[in-house]
């Protein structure tokens, strides 16, 4: 796995994506779920491709069900970008790299302005 990548948990969720000084992507996935392993390796690159500038966290469903529950994620891969604080993004299932890219890039070009 990327080393820009990191775990949250439901205890580290506030302090480590909505109190975030910079746009987070958070990866709500589970080690059972297909989907959830195709878009991984998309969700490693993008760590790699926008770090200092995004973080990207990984949260594990089946270890971690407060937070998913709270947000009302129904199905998973879901990925949710942080920005402020804030819910700006939300994408379900499995998506192209260049989809995530454009969002990414739009959310980073409205924080940068």
């Amino acid at each position: 796995m990327s080393e820009q990548v990191f775990h949250v948990t439901d205890a580290t969720y506030q302090q480590d994506v909505i109190e975030s000084e910079v746009p987070v992507l958070v990866d709500f996935w589970a080690p059972w779920c297909g989907p959830c392993r195709i878009i991984g390796p998309v969700v490693e690159q993008l760590a790699d491709e926008y770090a200092g500038r995004l973080k990207v966290a990984k949260v594990n469903t089946d270890e971690n069900r407060a937070t998913p529950g709270a947000l009302g994620i129904r199905g998973i891969p879901t990925l949710i970008l942080y920005s402020g604080g804030r819910e700006v993004e939300r994408v379900v299932g499995v998506r192209p790299k260049e989809d995530l890219v454009s969002r990414i890039d739009a959310v980073l070009a409205k924080s940068q302005a």
